[in-house]
């Protein structure tokens, strides 16, 4: 039994690593190479449904067809999404998430069976469910917490970027050229927005495309404000600078904000581990040795 199992583990370990790394090509020192690494590294993936029946550079295109078969309609289009608020990672497109997806299905399914040769047709169908629910809805689960991170960070770097944006504007720089110093300047997920603002500015898009691009890629709510005042401002011209001065300003008021009722909730979440984890441990060492003398004195027998 232990020798199967291994033996399963290690065949979805080996599909694992050949389709993280196997699929990678390495581009031609060209102009076309470096257009297709520019797209592999902004560009959302814009191919239809039909890329994930014969995907290109993808392993397992069966598993990807068997995980898309029992997924929604919508599917592919809602990992395009998820896969922009997380930043589109290197390896991950979505063929290879629905890949992965229909082997953690299979291998779920497989580890469920050998556990319930030895448990019993009953607890046996529970861990064939769940070790496949599982293995199917992992890869949904990490896509959603890398976004979740990557959000976070965004959130908080927001107010020093509309700072240093604000600066160079009053200070006699353009917005473009504003933009570029911060993209510069700024470090970790939202700075590479930036630079990915500019570049789709640089390919032909309008100011007000490359905002509400901007605004789709990310669940931010304040980054989504930002970039609707700037649109209303573009179009009924108001100053830049006027903009970006109230935008920061409202965003270090809401930032303390966020901190003082993070700090009140402190005392309500360390109560579940005071009172689990702490409190009896705090029992045994106070009451556990009158315990012991009244049971040597046999107070209770």
């Amino acid at each position: 039994m232990l020798l199967l199992l291994g033996m399963v583990l290690l065949a979805l370990a080996a599909l694992l690593v050949l389709g993280t790394f196997g699929g990678r090509r390495s581009d031609a020192r060209t102009a076309a190479g470096g257009v297709a690494a520019i797209e592999r590294s902004y560009a959302p993936r814009v191919a239809g449904p039909a890329e994930v029946a014969a995907p290109e550079g993808a392993f397992l295109p069966v598993f990807a067809r068997f995980a898309l078969r029992l997924s929604r309609a919508d599917k592919v289009a809602r990992l395009r999404a998820r896969l922009d608020v997380a930043g589109n990672p290197e390896p991950w497109t979505p063929d290879r998430l629905l890949s992965f997806k229909g082997v953690g299905l299979v291998g779920g399914a497989l580890i469920g069976v050998l556990f319930g040769l030895s448990t019993g047709v009953g607890l046996g169908f529970v861990f064939v469910v769940g070790l496949a629910a599982l293995g199917f809805f992992l890869p949904d689960i990490l896509l959603y917490n890398a976004g979740i991170k990557r959000q976070d960070q965004i959130s908080q770097s927001l107010p020093d970027l509309l700072d240093l944006l604000g600066i160079s504007v009053q200070a006699g720089l353009g917005f473009d050229a504003a933009l570029t110093r911060v993209a510069l300047s700024i470090e970790g997920p939202l700075g590479r927005e930036m630079a990915r603002l500019l570049q789709e500015m640089r390919l032909g898009a309008s100011r007000e495309e490359a905002l509400k691009s901007l605004a789709d890629r990310t669940s931010v709510d304040e980054l989504h404000t930002f970039t609707a005042a700037l649109v209303q401002a573009a179009g009924l011209g108001i100053p830049v600078g006027d903009i970006l001065r109230e935008q920061a300003s409202e965003l270090r008021i809401k930032r303390r904000q966020t901190a003082e009722e993070r700090a009140q909730k402190v005392s309500v979440k360390i109560t579940f581990p005071v009172v689990v984890c702490i409190l009896p441990a705090l029992f045994i060492i106070v009451i556990g040795p009158g315990i012991l003398s009244m049971i040597s004195s046999g107070v209770f027998g």
